[in-house]
């Protein structure tokens, strides 16, 4: 399996990646916010209280 990050052979240590190095890669992107899953922003979706009133 090729690291995700750097597309070398990945180590059984650090599975996925292949260091250290490219899991607070990774780490950092997540808690940056890089990572998004497609669809509309959530201020745009109703919330379901809505109804109830």
């Amino acid at each position: 399996m090729a690291c995700p990050i750097c597309s070398k052979e990945s180590t059984p240590r650090y599975r996925p990646f292949c260091s250290k190095r490219c899991a607070d890669v990774d780490l950092a992107r997540w808690l940056r916010g890089e990572y998004t899953i497609p669809g509309p922003p959530l201020d745009d979706v109703p919330s379901g209280d809505d109804e109830k009133e």
